[in-house]
């Protein structure tokens, strides 16, 4: 496999696993034209996936002779997706560690799980079953559309302009000061989102997107949003 290594930009991601989470992440990177080295025990999911993604092989990651022969030394990104198989995903993380992986991403369970990956060299731990879970959590008992919480106790989240925005300025509506919010987006309907300024008026069946703590984005997107 013919790769150009570049400090600091993922022209080539290797990815270990193609259960739902790897592959879903595998076929993103491929749209995002990034070359993709697929692996996995399973030769099922190898046949499954063979014609659409860049690069896909049978191989056993916890055996550092076969990530040696496969040259993942030369990948300065990594994402471990492997969930079912603690031992394997542990395992694949130290080899890929060792191996001098610059950037290592790995699928954790549970928190300690994802501790134990920090510790034989993980640096980034994604717990994707529980951002999903958070994300149904408060669509079921708010009003948001999306939403996603990011580090700090921080998020954002995709809500339907309640009625306290409507025909006013951002700018001049006090939102920080009074909601603890920042709105960053609109969308109009029929069009796509747009960058929000202070001379943005959101109107009634608007969406915007909003940032702040957690717990004033509840708070803002349970705001009455009819007169």
């Amino acid at each position: 496999m013919d790769r150009k290594r570049n400090r600091g930009v993922a022209e080539s991601v290797l990815v270990v696993g193609l259960g739902r989470f790897g592959s879903s992440v595998a076929m993103s990177l491929v749209q995002m034209d990034k070359e993709v080295l697929a692996i996995d025990t399973d030769p099922v999911l190898v046949q499954r996936w063979a014609n659409d993604l860049t690069h896909v092989v049978q191989a056993d990651t916890t055996d550092e002779e076969a990530l040696r022969q496969l040259g993942v030394a030369s990948f300065d990104r990594a994402v471990v997706a492997i969930g079912s198989d603690i031992e394997a995903s542990v395992l694949t993380v130290l080899a890929l560690s060792e191996a001098g992986v610059e950037e290592i991403w790995a699928k954790a369970i549970t928190g300690k799980h994802g501790k134990i990956l920090e510790r034989v060299g993980a640096h980034h731990v994604v717990y994707p079953e529980r951002a999903m879970g958070l994300r149904v959590a408060h669509q079921i008992v708010g009003t948001m559309e999306d939403f996603m919480e990011l580090e700090g106790g921080y998020g954002l989240a995709r809500i339907l302009a309640p009625a306290v925005t409507w025909g006013i300025p951002l700018g001049k509506s006090d939102l920080r000061s009074r909601h603890r919010i920042t709105v960053v987006g609109i969308k109009k309907p029929g069009s796509g989102f747009s960058y929000a300024d202070s001379q943005t008026v959101p109107r009634q069946g608007d969406e915007i997107l909003i940032s702040g703590s957690v717990r004033a984005l509840e708070k803002f997107s349970s705001l009455p949003h009819e007169d």
